[in-house]
């Protein structure tokens, strides 16, 4: 069908209408022969024009007292009133300085509600507030130091499962450590991981005479065999039901460490084939805390820092302070090359300076040939340097000693065996 005037469309348009000539036009029959008086194009429809609006009539300020103009700051403030009346209050404001000053406050609080801003807690806001608190008022039994970082690694892991739903709790969660020159890998869920965490840290209970979650009477297991009898021994599939229990006994510990004194920290943890005073045992508790809790993070794809300076710190220290008996176990095996200078027991021996930079990172000298030797900078024959959180995964067996992007210089062979060390010291 067509419109009024013929269009196709049937949307009637006014005759063209041509414009004024342009000087531009007097030549334009030279540079385009087919445009000539008897072959114009034919007349198109004029453009449209944006409607010319009308300006908006000013607003009709109403006429109100102190007390009405003072209870419509809030609504002001939040962009609430009307025309007239926010004409009102802003007249008002410019006699009256109490009321721009309490406007002022709310324009401020305001700005505060709408501020876009990272829904996740600071890690370390926990830590701040109880310093504060504790500034103002010390505790009466105060935590100790050195179980600080195994306190603010539950909490922080803790906060994350409060943050996932339900369903998170069955993501899979892929589990990574090194053995035997290569790395093992281990599929569990994000409950799954909060079991094994319950499990092992069974074994700090069970030293400090409190309930182990195998139950009473538990023969000695290693840490990945009482995972698997943790495991086995649930009647349904894992779920959130563990986070109490969990979340439970990290609690008592923290509080039985606590009232129990001074001595308690050098009280021994046996982990089947190896043992550590509680001091550090706790330490690699918060240690393999922090490493689960990043890999349910992954899995639920959640946002999780590293531990703070100083905690990750202390975990490298711990690893560093170990890496010496594990090559030295590594030796026994035939995984690591033999001892080249053995010397007495306290002397300094043959070394490798371990050099971590970033936040936690410092400078320890490993012994290479003796457990008993001492590191010594002035017999190091080797040269590592790596980021803090990259040592910390490749302790953790996230990554094998030949993905470590290390700085490397002197005796290959001692840089070699020293990664390789590192990553042995992972397990489930």
């Amino acid at each position: 069908m067509t419109g009024a005037n013929g269009d196709a469309d049937g949307v009637a348009r006014a005759p063209w209408i041509p414009g004024p000539r342009r000087a531009a036009d007097d030549h334009a029959d030279l540079e385009n022969p087919a445009v000539g008086p008897e072959a114009q194009p034919e007349p198109g429809p004029e453009p449209e024009r944006e409607p010319e609006h009308e300006p908006e009539p000013e607003p009709e300020v109403p006429v109100l007292t102190h007390g009405v103009l003072k209870s419509l700051l809030g609504a002001w403030a939040l962009s609430a009133c009307s025309a007239g009346e926010t004409r009102a209050v802003e007249d008002h404001l410019t006699a009256c300085a109490p009321c721009a000053d309490e406007a002022l406050r709310l324009r401020d609080a305001v700005a505060l509600l709408h501020e876009d801003r990272d829904l996740d807690l600071d890690p370390l806001l926990r830590s701040r507030v109880l310093e504060n608190c504790l500034g103002r008022r010390p505790a009466r039994i105060p935590i100790p130091g050195w179980i600080t970082p195994y306190d603010a690694e539950t909490a922080r892991l803790d906060a994350l499962l409060r943050d996932i739903g339900e369903s998170e709790w069955h993501a899979p969660v892929r589990l990574k450590w090194y053995e035997e020159d290569r790395i093992v890998r281990r599929k569990a869920t994000v409950a799954g991981v909060i079991g094994h965490l319950l499990a092992v840290d069974g074994l700090v209970s069970a030293a400090l005479g409190l309930d182990d979650p195998l139950g009473a009477g538990t023969p000695e297991l290693s840490p990945s065999e009482r995972t698997e009898a943790f495991w086995a021994g649930l009647d349904r599939p894992a779920n959130r039901s563990l986070r109490d229990p969990w979340r439970e006994q990290s609690h008592t510990l923290i509080r039985t460490v606590s009232f129990a004194g001074r001595g308690v920290a050098d009280l021994t943890v046996t982990y089947k084939d190896f043992a550590l005073p509680l001091r550090d045992s706790l330490l690699e508790r918060a240690f393999e805390c922090w490493v689960h809790a990043d890999d349910i993070a992954n899995a639920v794809a959640y946002p999780y820092a590293p531990p703070s300076g100083p905690h990750l710190h202390d975990m490298i220290d711990l690893a560093a302070r170990l890496l010496p008996a594990a090559l030295a176990g590594r030796r026994r095996t035939g995984l690591a090359a033999p001892a080249r200078h053995l010397v007495t027991a306290g002397a300094p021996g043959r070394s490798l300076h371990l050099e971590v930079e970033g936040a936690g990172g410092g400078h320890w000298y490993i012994a290479l040939d003796s457990p008993a030797a001492i590191g010594s900078p002035d017999r190091a024959v080797a040269q590592v340097a790596m980021d803090g959180v990259e040592f910390c995964q490749l302790v953790a067996g996230h990554i094998s000693p030949e993905e470590a992007a290390a700085g490397q210089d002197g005796d290959r062979e001692a840089i070699r065996d020293v990664l390789s060390a590192a990553a042995s010291l992972s397990r489930l």
